[in-house]
C-alpha cells in the first residue's frame, strides 16, 4: 500500500435473526433484525488515480470474475457524482468473503468504498450522508456504512440501537453455494412474522442464544429448499461442541454459530469441512 492509499475494512453482516414483517405496495418486503459485524472482513484500498479503476484480488476473488460492473464502482460512481467531481481512484478489493453468501459482502465493500474515497477525496461527509448516497444501491448499504450492530428495520433503511450485547463468539460456515436473494424472497410462504421483543441487554451469550431461539430467519425455509447443504451445515454448526444457537444469515447460504468466547468459535471452525468456507473469531472492532 502506498503513503497517499486508504484501506478500509468491509466485515461480514450477520443476521442474527431475520423476520419478514410485511410489503410495501412497491414489492420491497419489510424486516425486522439484529444486524451485527463479524471480525471476517473484505479490504477496500483506495489510492489517487487520474482515473477510476478497480482491481480485485483475494482468496474468494473469482467469484466476481463475471461481475464487469462491480457494486464498488457504482458507489464510488455516485460518491462522485453527489459531491460534484469526476471520480478518480486506483481501487484494491481484497476479497475474504464468499460472494453472494447472506452476510453483506458486496454492500459492505460499497460501504468501505464510500469511507475510503470520502477521505480520499478530502469531502468530510458524515456517516449520514454517506447513508444517503449508499441507500439507492442497496437497502442494507446504511447500516453497512456505519458497521455497528443495530436492529434494523424497514426495508433495511432504518436503524436502531441494538440491545447491549456481552462478548461472545461467532462462527461462520458456508457450504459455497451462491444463492440469489430475490429467488428466496420468491419462494418464500405468503405469511409474515411480527417484530421480536428483545431485551434491552445480555449479560452473557448463553442469555442471549436463549432469547435469540424464540425468533427466526423467514428465509431459512424457503433458502433450504433451493439449497439442502444448508441444512448439512446447519446440522453441523448445532453438533458442534459449546454451540448455543445456529442459524442462517440473511438470505443463505452463510450460517452461523454463537459460542461463549471468540476462542470458542475459532476452534469450532477447524471441525469443520475444509471443502466449506469457514471462519471463527468475534465480532469486528465497532466504529465510533
Amino acid at each position: 500500500m502506498s503513503a497517499a492509499a486508504l484501506r478500509e475494512p468491509a466485515p461480514a453482516k450477520v443476521n442474527l435473526f431475520l423476520h419478514v414483517t410485511g410489503r410495501r405496495a412497491d414489492g420491497y418486503h419489510l424486516l425486522d433484525s439484529l444486524v451485527v459485524f463479524a471480525g471476517a472482513a473484505d479490504w477496500l484500498e483506495a489510492a489517487p488515480s487520474a482515473g477510476l479503476h478497480l482491481t480485485v484480488a483475494g482468496a474468494e476473488a473469482a467469484g466476481l470474475a463475471a461481475e464487469p460492473d462491480n457494486l464498488v464502482l457504482r458507489a464510488a460512481r455516485a460518491l462522485a457524482a453527489a459531491a460534484g467531481i469526476a471520480p478518480a481512484a486506483a481501487l484494491v478489493l481484497d476479497k475474504a468473503l464468499p460472494v453472494a453468501s447472506g452476510i453483506g459482502g458486496g454492500s459492505a465493500d460499497a460501504a468501505a468504498a464510500l469511507r475510503a474515497l470520502n477521505a480520499l477525496w478530502g469531502l468530510g461527509w458524515s456517516e449520514a450522508r454517506l447513508a444517503a448516497v449508499a441507500l439507492p444501491l442497496g437497502a442494507d448499504m446504511p447500516c453497512c456504512v456505519g458497521s455497528r450492530s443495530c436492529r434494523m428495520a424497514g426495508i433495511g433503511e432504518v436503524l436502531g440501537p441494538a440491545p447491549r450485547l456481552p462478548a461472545f463468539g461467532i462462527l461462520l460456515a458456508n457450504p459455497r453455494v451462491a444463492l440469489a436473494t430475490p429467488a428466496v424472497f420468491r419462494a418464500r410462504a405468503a405469511r409474515f412474522s411480527a417484530p421480536a421483543v428483545l431485551p434491552a441487554a445480555w449479560d452473557d451469550a448463553a442469555a442471549m442464544a436463549r432469547d435469540l431461539a424464540a425468533t427466526g430467519n423467514d428465509l431459512q425455509p424457503p433458502a433450504i429448499a433451493l439449497c439442502p447443504p444448508i441444512a448439512e451445515v446447519l446440522a453441523a454448526l448445532r453438533g458442534l461442541p459449546g454451540c448455543l444457537l445456529a442459524r442462517m444469515s440473511g438470505s443463505g447460504a452463510t450460517c452461523f454459530a454463537i459460542f461463549a468466547d471468540p476462542a470458542a468459535a475459532r476452534q469450532a471452525a477447524g471441525r469443520l469441512p475444509g471443502e466449506w468456507w469457514r471462519w471463527g473469531g468475534g465480532l469486528h472492532a465497532q466504529r465510533v
